[in-house]
């Protein structure tokens, strides 16, 4: 079988806060074992935020406190390969470079799959799963802003605080964004040609079946279908 990697990414600031709210209602990652080069990071490489059953009830304060809080950059660390910074062992390779390596990694793994799409534009991105895998959804995605991310007032020094703890996640972001409006643009210049190109042979079909003696048509038969057009146009 050929598989396809494909992801979603989200704005990183009200990514950021919807996990948060999330983790604030009592929710969990306990059973994700981070796997990484074969084997869990221990207690020491990967502490927890918490003491107790879960996170509930805590803060966006104390969430941005927590030092360990993988909801920092989460995209980037999702997306990039960690054995090349040694996993979850920060004293590895120095911070600088290691934060480097995993952007980078990331928008590499980001640029090869066959597919990603953009939260914040819903339309774009369905129009770009239908023309990638040829696929069509039975009815047109929503775009909804009234998230709890979206619900949640913050002012501008915490967001400015959520962006720096975020950084990563933020250029990964900037370029995800560039990167999927290429590739939009791309497929929409694509069809236009391809219409055009069917739009011509239409024409030249039906003026070659006007220019033909009736006797000489009805020898000829039917014209081609449009199906079977389309299948010629897209063969050239």
């Amino acid at each position: 079988r050929k598989f396809y990697y494909i992801t979603l990414l989200r704005d990183p600031v009200s990514r950021y806060l919807s996990e948060w709210r999330h983790v604030q209602r009592g929710a969990t990652w306990k059973t994700s074992l981070h796997m990484c080069d074969g084997r869990t990071p221990t207690p020491e490489e990967l502490p927890s935020c918490y003491e107790g059953t879960d996170w509930s009830g805590c803060t966006l304060q104390e969430f941005m406190d927590c030092p360990y809080n993988l909801a920092n950059n989460r995209q980037v660390r999702m997306l990039a390969d960690l054995s090349l910074v040694g996993c979850y062992n920060m004293s590895f390779i120095p911070e600088n470079k290691r934060a480097q390596i995993l952007l980078e990694s990331a928008k590499k793994n980001l640029k090869d799959m066959a597919f990603f799409g953009l939260t914040e534009f819903q339309r774009k991105t369905q129009y770009l799963f239908e023309r990638t895998f040829n696929l069509k959804f039975i009815r047109p995605f929503m775009q909804y802003n009234s998230t709890r991310a979206g619900g949640v007032e913050v002012d501008n020094d915490t967001i400015r605080r959520i962006e720096e703890l975020n950084d990563l996640d933020m250029q990964l972001y900037d370029y995800a964004k560039d990167l999927f409006q290429q590739r939009y643009q791309y497929r929409r210049q694509l069809e236009r040609m391809e219409q055009r190109i069917k739009n011509r042979e239409e024409r030249l079909l039906h003026r070659s079946s006007e220019a033909l003696p009736k006797e000489e048509t009805e020898e000829q038969g039917r014209l081609p279908t449009e199906d079977y057009m389309s299948h010629i146009i897209e063969k050239w």
